[in-house]
């Protein structure tokens, strides 16, 4: 029979015991670790934990700054700021943004356009838990709906915040340009401290200019909020120090009388006050309302915008390149006087054409008949292609780039007006450099009347009458007149233009008045109904070229092939107040069409409203010493 096994009691005894006792001891050691860490966090580590406390419950909230408005001279509102409902969503809150962007695309019944540039403002590079702002301008039925359904959108918020406005639309467009969002480019650049809460920028002409000045600098309020991020109160503020107020040198009145005159065609209008440099007017039509861009313009329209035939977007003043035809023959005689090539009694016979020595080609006058024996002034009148022919043949293109240059040709003439384009003054360096060929001297021609290689903005054009006005004292054409409390300084001015005889001015300057009111004066139509004396001169330049021996006729181009027609002016001729130029695009005349726009602009800026010479004007000191007339 087998054996019994019994329990062992004592055994089992000793066994619970011993459990018992290593239980207790896991209890204790794991109490004393708790402890002892309750301890290093509460004790050893309290400030640090206190200070994330803190900051957990403390937020700091950049102010950004108002920006400053832009007046014209007269302080007429041409930009200000309106205040505007902007919808903001703050990522690291929404936590699945693109969830809370398809809950906010339901409750505002959001196209697929309107849905898909949520998406792309989004995904714009912004600093860690900054609101991105995704819509502007929200309509009481938009606020009404996100706050009906705040509870389905976590890191959404309806803010209040001053947009820029331009309340004339299209007539600033070129020249005070207009702000947008700030792009991932553009963030990279800027100071991420001083750009805080910050969500636009200057994005061309003044507004881009200055914008450093018109921006201002970032204030500061410390804020307690709760476990949602709601602002419960303010416990410190620093005040922002907002932009700086923008005072322009442009008339609201002379900038409508310069649209008006442009009205319906394609083209470019400058009018600058010679003694200063104050650009007056600056128009280049058509234009473009700059509103939209600065909430951001929709795809349909900007597509719009920027295939339009007629190019709004294109900034003619400042980018269009053109040849400036006749316009340049007052300041190729003045080079041809001081060079000593020719003087005012010089004369050359013109059957209507002129040939280089031993060459057969001939290089048409725009008189085909001829002028027979013309001396400078009959030159400058009836612009004499044949007579400044040769006049180019004796300064050659060394001399004759050198002058030109002087004028402003060929380079950037502006103080604030960073997009314009330097154009092209030809010369021999220049063209071996770019088709590796040498200079003909049948291009030194061509380039005495304003042809050929040469390329001018009507900015330069401009500034080249207003050259003249002066006698060649230099002052940078500006828009600014001031900045805050300042006046715009030139950092880098150029030297004025000093002939070896200062009368030697008089002869050009006299030309000029007789195209406006000489007997045979190309523009004596014009003159003849002005209230004061005009110094101007006409230009036509080619949009495609013609054959040798084959005549202008317009019926057979498309009406954008057609010449472009030019003008400059500057009044009273005796005592120049004001300089203007025109481009007509396509308008063939420069007499015809373009000098009655210039006399439009110059009635609008001399006579009082009786028609007659404005009385400050009327016994005013010439700009430099010497008559006008020879």
């Amino acid at each position: 029979m087998p054996q019994i096994q019994l329990k062992d009691h004592e055994k089992d005894d000793r066994l619970v015991r011993r459990r018992v006792l290593a239980g207790a001891v896991f209890v204790l050691l794991l109490s004393v670790a708790l402890v002892a860490r309750m301890y290093f966090l509460q004790v050893v580590q309290y400030q640090q934990h206190v200070t994330l406390s803190e900051n957990n419950r403390v937020h700091v909230q950049p102010i950004p700054p108002t920006r400053g408005l832009i007046y014209d001279r007269n302080g007429v509102i041409i930009a200000d700021n309106r205040p505007s409902f902007s919808l903001t969503v703050t990522r690291e809150r929404a936590k699945d943004w693109p969830a809370i962007l398809d809950t906010l695309s339901e409750v505002l019944e959001l196209t697929a356009e309107e849905r898909a540039l949520y998406d792309k403002r989004m995904k714009q590079g912004r600093r860690p838990f900054e609101p991105v702002p995704i819509q502007f301008e929200l309509s009481e039925e938009q606020i009404a709906r996100i706050s009906v359904n705040q509870f389905r959108l976590p890191g959404v918020e309806i803010s209040a915040r001053l947009v820029r406005h331009y309340p004339r639309g299209a007539s600033y467009a070129h020249s005070v340009g207009y702000v947008g969002r700030i792009n991932e480019q553009e963030l990279q650049k800027l100071d991420p401290v001083n750009y805080s809460g910050t969500h636009h920028i200057g994005k061309t002409g003044i507004e881009r200019f200055y914008e450093a000045d018109l921006h201002g600098s970032v204030g500061y309020e410390e804020v307690e909020t709760n476990a949602r991020g709601r602002v419960l109160r303010v416990l410190k503020r620093t005040d922002p120090i907002n932009g700086k107020d923008l005072h322009l040198t442009i008339d609201s009145r002379l900038q409508a009388a310069g649209e008006a005159a442009l009205s319906g065609r394609r083209g470019a209008l400058v009018a600058i006050q010679p003694a200063t440099g104050d650009i007056l007017a600056m128009v280049s039509v058509p234009a473009f309302d700059p509103n939209p861009f600065v909430t951001g313009i929709g795809f349909n329209a900007y597509k719009e915008l920027r295939d339009s035939i007629d190019r709004p977007l294109f900034n003619r003043v400042l980018r269009g390149l053109y040849p400036p035809g006749s316009t340049i023959k007052p300041m190729v005689a003045v080079a041809g006087l001081d060079a000593g090539v020719i003087t005012p009694s010089s004369r050359v016979y013109d059957p209507g054409f002129y040939q280089l020595p031993g060459h057969s080609h001939k290089y048409r006058n725009w008189n085909r008949d001829g002028d027979g024996s013309v001396n400078l002034e009959w030159a400058i009148m009836r612009s004499n292609d044949t007579y400044f022919y040769d006049v180019a043949h004796k300064l050659g293109v060394d001399r004759l780039h050198d002058y030109l240059s002087r004028f402003g040709i060929g380079q950037k003439v502006s103080l604030d007006l960073f997009e314009e384009s330097a154009g092209l003054m030809p010369s021999r360096e220049w063209k071996r450099a770019r088709y590796r060929q040498p200079w003909y001297p049948g291009e030194t021609l061509i380039l005495g009347i304003g042809q050929g290689y040469m390329q001018t903005t009507p900015l330069q054009l401009a500034q080249a009458a207003s050259l003249m006005a002066t006698r060649g004292k230099w002052v940078r054409p500006h828009l600014a007149k001031m900045v805050g409390e300042q006046a715009p300084v030139d950092p880098n001015p150029m030297p004025d233009i000093e002939l070896r005889d200062p009368k030697l001015w008089d002869y050009s300057r006299f030309g000029m008045e007789q195209v406006m009111h000489g007997p045979r004066g190309t523009a004596a139509k014009v003159g003849a109904t002005a209230a004061y004396r005009i110094a101007g001169k006409s230009g036509t330049a080619q949009v495609v070229a013609i054959k040798q021996g084959e005549k202008y006729d317009r019926s057979k181009l498309n009406e954008r092939h057609r010449d472009h027609a030019l003008f400059v002016a500057f009044a009273p001729a005796e005592s120049p107040q004001i300089a203007v130029a025109v481009m007509v695009e396509n308008g063939e005349s420069g007499s015809g069409v373009a000098a009655p726009i210039v006399k439009q602009v110059l009635d609008t800026w001399l006579l009082d409203e009786q028609g007659q010479l404005k009385a400050e004007y009327r016994s005013m000191p010439d700009l430099a010493a010497g008559s006008s007339a020879p």
